[in-house]
């Protein structure tokens, strides 16, 4: 049984996540998360919102799901947010075509590649389907758009979609969000919330889905002046798997402090190293597994258009690498987008310490001229003017001035432009800031995390299987045992169980079977201690105290109980100082 099975077994005895609507067949790509599964990750979204908001002083926001089509078009999601499908021409299947080649040949990263040469190693390999086992040789390879549409309202004349990703709901909103922040850089919005894509194929459980939580944090900052505090991560040591590396034949992940990395430029973005050094730590926090975690840096032909730099935190699982998180310095593309499609204003106010006496070229272009001249193109043509004048001034100094409007070349005489330099006194400027952005798959850090945590070893010349997740991440804290339904045992361990719950402990209270047999369980599902009320507790007020890890047993008084647990969850005290 491989790693992803085993571990998705437990997940659906023990109550951590499984296929929803069951009693209906399910759909493909939708999980319910049990009763363990909701309280990890709740559990992991404080954590992360602790590291990532909280302690970087940032804000949160909560935006809709659902967002009208104009949002999208700005963004760009409805002409290039696509996936490579091929369809089975004899069983009508359809398949992620890029997934198909990675797994059938020694090929990593095919989404990078054209569509073409994506059909041709098929071809090439003559893959077949997994669904029907007839070659795919010679099918098409086209792109299929994953947005899910809806319409808002009754009809069809309000058409808007689930977002494909937390963050437009963060960037289309930014003249407000600056607002709040006293339109004073840099600052940083976060959400955690549902995204949704109509993946080709889903599998892996909670790896392809189609229905997901992101934790996103958009940080604006003004990329002249603004730099991150790298000082406070830069004896951080990152994996790095870099682009060179990946090219190389002899390439693999290279061990980088922050500010060796920075240095020798292996990452270019100084804010994108820090967020690494940051989230390397994070992630040891909640109990990745750093000898199968590695950092990989975006290949040229992955890199997202608008991305100067873009780095990849993957996990290792069943010998696969699994993307996690997303980091990328994602420049002004965003605000520049939303500030072309809705005339909003997305720059802030930069005031001057003091006022600055500049030259201003302008032009205020004759239309009585143009009109007739260009017609339709007109106003665009007066538009290429003004921006050349900012960019070019020079470009006025003869009788006559080209621009390029739609790749075609309009020539005005100067004196039709009515260009002029004037001398202008300016307090501030308008900075359209750039965007940094790490973006967080919290499902696939839940699989990651139960993953890594797996665990087989013999007690007592019996195999059990337990999960090794650190004690703040773990779903339930505590359980609690009376060692039989007898003498008032049973009483004062609900008595106790109910303390705990009113300290603020996760309970679980437990008097089913054999005490071993409860062990097991809370061993299962990752409970960090055990508490046991015996004929000693109802006489002499202790208990006794089982940590997961080691099984060993340690008599606790009850008085400060609570408080015990809570110094051992927060990893203030060790079970071995008790």
């Amino acid at each position: 049984m491989s790693e992803g099975e085993r571990l998705t077994e437990l997940a659906k005895r023990r109550g951590f996540y499984f296929p929803a609507a069951g009693a209906y067949g399910g759909a493909a790509g939708f999980w319910t998360y049990g009763p363990q599964g909701a309280a990890l990750k709740s559990n992991v979204e404080d954590a992360w919102r602790d590291r990532f908001v909280l302690q970087e002083g940032h804000q949160e926001i909560s935006a809709p799901d659902v967002m009208p089509e104009a949002v999208f078009e700005a963004s760009g999601h409805l002409d290039g947010f696509d996936d490579m499908i091929i369809e089975c021409g004899e069983c009508g299947a359809t398949h992620r075509a890029d997934h198909i080649v990675e797994d059938n040949t020694d090929i990593e990263e095919a989404e990078s590649l054209p569509n073409e040469d994506v059909m041709d190693i098929i071809a090439d390999h003559d893959i077949a389907c997994p669904s029907c086992n007839a070659s795919l040789a010679g099918e098409p390879v086209d792109n299929f758009n994953l947005m899910f549409a809806t319409n808002i309202g009754p009809g069809t004349s309000s058409p808007g979609y689930l977002r494909p990703e937390t963050a437009q709901g963060i960037f289309v909103e930014f003249p407000q969000l600056s607002e709040y922040a006293r339109n004073q850089l840099p600052f940083g919005v976060a959400q955690i919330g549902k995204a949704y894509r109509n993946e080709i194929s889903p599998r892996k459980s909670l790896v392809r889905v189609r229905e997901f939580t992101q934790a996103e944090l958009e940080h604006f900052v003004d990329p002249e002046e603004d730099e991150p505090p790298l000082a406070d991560v830069e004896d951080v040591t990152l994996p790095l798997y870099s682009g060179e590396s990946q090219q190389a034949a002899d390439g693999g992940v290279e061990q980088l402090t922050v500010g060796e990395a920075v240095d020798e430029g292996v990452v270019t973005s100084d804010w994108v190293a820090y967020y690494l050094g940051v989230a390397r730590d994070w992630y040891e926090r909640i109990g990745i597994d750093m000898d199968r975690f590695r950092f990989r840096q975006h290949l040229p032909g992955e890199l997202a258009h608008y991305a100067a730099d873009c780095w990849d935190a993957e996990a290792e699982i069943d010998g696969d690498w699994i993307e996690i998180t997303g980091f990328a310095y994602r420049g002004d593309y965003d605000l520049q987008k939303h500030a072309e499609h809705s005339g909003e204003d997305y720059t802030v106010f930069k005031q001057y310490d003091e006022p600055v006496t500049v030259e201003r070229p302008t032009v205020d272009p004759d239309m009585s001229y143009l009109g007739p001249e260009f017609g339709g193109d007109a106003q665009s043509v007066a538009d290429a003017l003004e921006a050349l004048a900012e960019r070019d001034p020079e470009a006025f100094e003869g009788e006559d001035v080209t621009v390029e409007v739609d790749g075609e070349a309009y020539t005005v005489p100067v004196k039709e432009t009515d260009f002029s330099v004037e001398t202008v006194t300016e307090n501030g400027e308008h900075v359209r800031p750039h965007v940094v952005e790490p973006s967080f798959g919290v499902g696939r850090l839940i699989y990651t995390m139960l993953a890594h945590a797996y665990t087989e070893d013999e007690v007592d010349g019996e195999e059990r299987t337990y999960l090794d997740l650190p004690p703040e991440q773990a779903p339930t804290t505590v359980g609690v045992f009376p060692l039989m339904d007898k003498d008032g045992m049973a009483e004062y361990a609900r008595e106790i169980a109910s303390a705990l719950r009113e300290a603020g402990h996760s309970v679980t209270y437990d008097d089913s079977g054999a005490i071993g047999r409860r062990y097991r369980r809370q061993d299962e599902i990752g409970t960090p201690y055990c508490v046991t009320v015996d004929y000693e507790s109802v006489e002499e007020d202790t208990v006794t105290v089982r940590e997961r890890d080691s099984t060993e047993q340690k008599r606790v008084s009850i008085d400060g109980l609570a408080e015990t647990i809570a110094r051992l969850t927060e990893g203030e005290t060790t079970f071995d100082d008790l």
